[in-house]
This record gives structure tokens, sequence and C-alpha cells, in this order.
């Protein structure tokens, strides 16, 4: 609960970020002179992307907790055991042990998204985000495409 009120509130500070940039862009091309125009475009740009990536970003936070849930639901979650950190994150060497069971059940299981779920929470305690970030998505459209 305490991210997701964390990413909410970030979502609505570049929320007014982005409209504050759009603004500004949008007075910078009403005043005709080319240059201002020229910046006024390129400043279009940024709350363009920047929405983009934001709902990009919240689609799979509700995705991802989405099949948290369907996991949870089937008591298909991996037990977390792993000793961790005073800030709280998992021992690496201890994640990295556990790792290759992980990889082995999605290798072994390549059209299963609760297998390349796993692998992304494996990837995450491993403290690699981006390889994470990938699996979570591969199994998010695994599940899409098997609705």
């Amino acid at each position: 609960m305490k991210g997701r009120t964390a990413a909410v509130f970030m979502a609505m500070l570049l929320a007014i970020y982005l409209v504050l940039v759009g603004w500004r862009a949008v007075q910078f091309v009403l005043t005709g002179e080319p240059i201002a125009v020229a910046i006024g475009i390129a400043l279009l740009a940024l709350p363009v992307v920047g929405a983009w990536a934001l709902a990009r970003e919240l689609l799979f936070g509700v995705r991802t907790e989405r099949l948290v849930g369907v996991l949870d639901e089937e008591d298909a979650l991996p037990v977390d055991e792993l000793p961790r950190r005073a800030s709280g994150r998992p021992v690496r060497d201890a994640a990295d042990a556990e790792f290759p069971r992980y990889r082995a059940e999605a290798e072994a299981s390549p059209g299963d998204w609760h297998s390349w779920f796993r692998l992304g929470l494996a990837y995450d305690a491993s403290g690699d985000r981006r390889r994470a970030r990938q699996a979570i998505r591969r199994a998010i459209a695994l599940e899409r495409a098997g609705r």
C-alpha cells in the first residue's frame, strides 16, 4: 500500500509538471518569434513523451499487481525466506543461490506466465531490475494472450 501511495503521489507531481511545461510551451508558440516557436514546439514534445511514459509505468504497475493477486489466490507465489539486510533488500548471495531454480522453471515452461513472473521476482531479489521488468512484462504478455 505504501508503494502504491508513493506511485500515485509521484504521478500527480509529474502530471502537474507536464501541464505547466505544456502551458509554457504554448506561451512560447503564441509569441510568434521564430526561435520562441521552435522552443515551444520542442517543449510540447516533453509533455507528450512524459504522459506516455507515465501511462506505461502506471499500467505496468496495475497489471503486475493483478498478477500478484492471481498468484496469491492460486497459492503460487514463491515463499520469501531470504535473509534481509537492514534496508529490507534480500542478501544478494542468498538470492543468487535460489535464482537457478526459477530460471530452469521458466526455461522448462516458456509459455507459462507463472514461471516468468516468478523469474522476474528472482531477478529483482538478485538486484537485476532491468531483467526483472523484462521477465514480468513477458509474464503479463503471456497471461494476456492466454485470456
